[in-house]
């Protein structure tokens, strides 16, 4: 990997962690493209990018790490435990999902949902509209939404938005509940995943790791700020329309043998 695949790279991964479009299916397609092989180099260098959109979250929302907001944090503890044990009991069952044909399939099925939870919601008005008002039971109920995210393609950010708009919370309040529940599951995964690769930093090209890793906190930090300011004027409707097209993108280029389909 040289620096032009940690720049892109770093940069899809900072655009698309926290917004409902599939960070893993992007970069999965993104690395397809540019030839770049799943090796323990490349593993070890997506564990950066991915504390790199960890350490946005902590930017963007430094004032909820303090005690006043202990309550809210053990609501994010509870929405894990889902995604947590399932993950961990069957990560092997997992990893054979990881698909560009799955990928584009989740792609196009979660752009439907998107399409239909606001027409079937255009016209609610949301029970919660700030994220510290989340109730246990919100929060239990967006953990099982999460569940869904192992489907590559399918988006934890979208899971967990839709999930927590459908237990009534807003736009804004969704996404920024679906922004804190990324910091476990990111620490969770990455965590795993550095045990498994740690031996490769030591190989890898420091140059590559560190660009790849300012630029994707860079562009996470104000996708999120952006992606916030979209959600008080507009709705999800167009990253449903997106997803569907992407994802029929993919299929055309799959069975054009331009990507390939494992």
């Amino acid at each position: 990997m040289d620096i032009f695949h940690a720049i892109i790279l770093g940069a899809i991964e900072g655009l698309t962690e926290f917004l409902p479009i599939s960070s893993t299916g992007h970069l999965i397609v993104a690395s397809e493209w540019m030839g770049l092989d799943q090796t323990k180099e490349n593993a070890a260098f997506e564990v950066i990018i991915q504390l790199a959109a960890i350490l946005a979250v902590v930017a963007n929302y430094r004032e909820k790490f303090t005690f006043r907001y202990f309550d809210l944090w053990v609501k994010v503890a509870l929405a894990f435990i889902p995604i947590g044990a399932i993950g961990f009991f069957f990560s092997e069952q997992i990893k054979a999902l990881f698909d560009v044909k799955v990928v584009a399939i989740m792609f196009i099925v979660g752009g439907i949902v998107f399409l239909i939870v606001e027409y079937i919601q255009k016209d609610r008005i949301a029970e919660t509209r700030f994220v510290e008002d989340v109730s246990f039971k919100q929060a239990m109920l967006i953990g099982i939404a999460q569940v869904f995210a192992l489907v590559p393609g399918t988006s934890r950010a979208g899971s967990t938005i839709i999930g927590a708009m459908l237990v009534g919370m807003s736009r804004k309040a969704s996404a920024e509940f679906s922004f804190l529940l990324a910091m476990p599951v990111m620490v969770a995964a990455s965590g795993y995943d550095f045990l498994k690769n740690y031996k490769e930093f030591s190989d890898a090209n420091l140059i590559a790791l560190s660009i790849g890793f300012l630029t994707a906190f860079i562009v996470a930090y104000f996708a999120m700020k952006l992606f916030i300011r979209f959600l008080e004027h507009f709705t999800f409707v167009s990253f449903g329309i997106y997803r569907i097209l992407f994802g029929t993108l993919l299929l055309v280029l799959i069975y054009n043998g331009t990507l390939g389909a494992h």
